[in-house]
């Protein structure tokens, strides 16, 4: 597929933290010594007085940001995914989380596509962990637009919130003034045969796999799912009784991530034919962008072959039945 622009989702970010600041004296924003990175330099340079570097401390940052959300603050927490989440867990869950704070954890260099900088840097267990911690809400955005919208949305939404960005710029699937709905899944393309159910970068992976499929004559639904946390439920299984089944996609591990989210809720209410793709049980390594994706089977490739994998195994038969159990 040919893109029209590739574009940082943590530009996205950056752009949405000035025009919240500008609006907003109640917006505060802290980093980790990695203001330049995770762009919230902007906003330090925008609103000094609003800006607090932790340094290399994220404990620390997250203390600090419940603090300050205790205040009636808007808090706006970044650091890298692998830190924010792992290394902060107890303050994220018992000091933010358990006090129902308004402390928006948006963390970059989220997935393995964080590259070279290898396993100790390649958050690939975040979502799950968010995920888990009651309250939390958990977003993954696939591009700059989406990225930004979302930011501006999240930070309205009550309590607690985990933000995913990565680290390479993505293509530019939306456009200025992309009308995001949060908690909403979004069909990017329509389709009848297999759904494909992607979150973040995999969200132009699904839709370049959808392009192969398509030309053997499968008709694949690409299904945006940025929130996943909390779930749109009723969005997803009107995805799969239209299709009867799905593949989920994920730049992340299967065990617990959005993919297992989806299953969940799929075993409870309607059980399909459904595959992972996504990282299975393995640590990161050191690589291009290009290297890792296909290493550990997160390109349009793999995601085709799972499709294929679950037309060819079930026939035509399994979308009809799927459609007419009935919904608990």
């Amino acid at each position: 597929m040919q893109y029209r622009e590739m574009r940082n989702t943590r530009d996205g970010y950056a752009e949405a933290l000035l025009e919240l600041g500008e609006k907003d004296p109640r917006i505060v924003v802290l980093d980790a010594d990695l203001a330049r990175s995770t762009q919230t330099e902007k906003f330090k340079l925008r609103f000094p007085g609003r800006f607090v570097d932790c340094g290399v401390a994220e404990q620390n940052l997250m203390a600090t940001a419940a603090g300050l959300a205790a205040t009636e603050h808007i808090v706006f927490a970044s650091t890298f995914a692998i830190f924010a989440t792992g290394r902060a867990y107890d303050q994220v869950r018992n000091t933010i989380a358990y006090s129902g704070f308004n402390v928006k954890i948006c963390a970059s260099h989220g997935g393995i596509t964080v590259g070279e900088d290898g396993s100790s840097h390649q958050a690939l267990e975040d979502i799950t962990l968010m995920r888990a911690i009651p309250s939390m809400k958990v977003v993954v955005p696939a591009d700059y637009h989406e990225t930004r919208e979302a930011v501006k949305a999240v930070a309205y939404v009550d309590g607690p919130a985990y933000v995913r960005m990565g680290r390479p710029k993505v293509p530019v699937l939306f456009d200025e003034g992309y009308d995001y709905r949060f908690g909403k899944a979004l069909v990017m393309r329509p389709g009848r045969d297999v759904a494909l159910i992607a979150c973040g970068f995999m969200v132009h992976k699904a839709l370049e796999a959808a392009e192969v499929l398509a030309e053997e004559g499968l008709e694949a639904e690409v299904v945006n799912l940025h929130t996943v946390k909390p779930l749109d439920r009723e969005g997803i299984l009107e995805v799969a009784a239209r299709t009867g089944r799905v593949v989920t996609c994920e730049e992340h591990t299967v065990v617990g991530g959005m993919g297992s989210a989806v299953a969940e809720l799929l075993a409870e209410e309607m059980p399909l034919p459904m595959r992972m793709v996504g990282i299975r049980d393995r640590f990161g390594r050191s690589g291009s962008v290009e290297e890792l994706v296909e290493h550990y089977g997160l390109d349009a490739r793999h995601i085709a072959e799972a499709a294929r994998e679950l037309c060819g195994h079930n026939g035509g038969g399994t979308r009809k039945a799927a459609a007419g159990r009935k919904r608990r």
